[in-house]
């Protein structure tokens, strides 16, 4: 069974989990392939426990002593068109181990909950073509290609790196 719980970056076992976590998604080819730093991992740990309007929840499965299998790390962003708070999911993370069990499904809908308990008109996100799993979970979820009308296509996510 799958538990959702707010990451306390205060509680040494929350940034243990956090920190495996966000490196075991990091060494996926999905994630880029390549591991964090251990400077890494404790800066973002750091920032996050200050940062405005971020929100990480991590799924634990309680039959397992709690183990830590998914997290989800979110931002508060604001939408000028509907003059409304946005959610905008900056990683979802199911340990390998987990994958097809629900716990990217069961992440998506906390994400979701909160979010409207904000007040938030939407929920956002960015996902690699290739990560097919991903994207029915998404689909699955509610998720589709933002466009405002057919003929003007779909959004594109562009990075430039500073």
């Amino acid at each position: 069974m799958i538990n959702i719980f707010n990451v306390n970056f205060s509680d040494q076992k929350d940034r243990s989990d956090f920190s495996e976590l966000l490196n075991h998604y990091a060494s996926d080819p999905m994630g880029g392939g390549e591991s964090l730093s251990t400077d890494i991992l404790t800066s973002v740990c750091n920032d996050l426990s200050k940062w405005p309007g971020a929100f990480s929840f991590i799924a634990k499965d309680i039959n397992q002593e709690k183990k830590a299998v998914g997290l989800i790390n979110c931002f508060l962003n604001y939408s000028t068109f509907k003059a409304k708070p946005i959610l905008n999911i900056h990683d979802l993370i199911v340990h390998s181990n987990y994958r097809s069990k629900g716990v990217g499904t069961a992440l998506l809908a906390h994400a979701q909950a909160h979010a409207i308990s904000l007040g938030c008109c939407k929920l956002t996100l960015e996902v690699l073509t290739g990560n097919t799993g991903a994207i029915k979970t998404y689909e699955k979820s509610g998720f589709q290609n933002y466009q405002l009308q057919e003929e003007n296509g779909h959004a594109v996510f562009l990075q430039k790196w500073l």
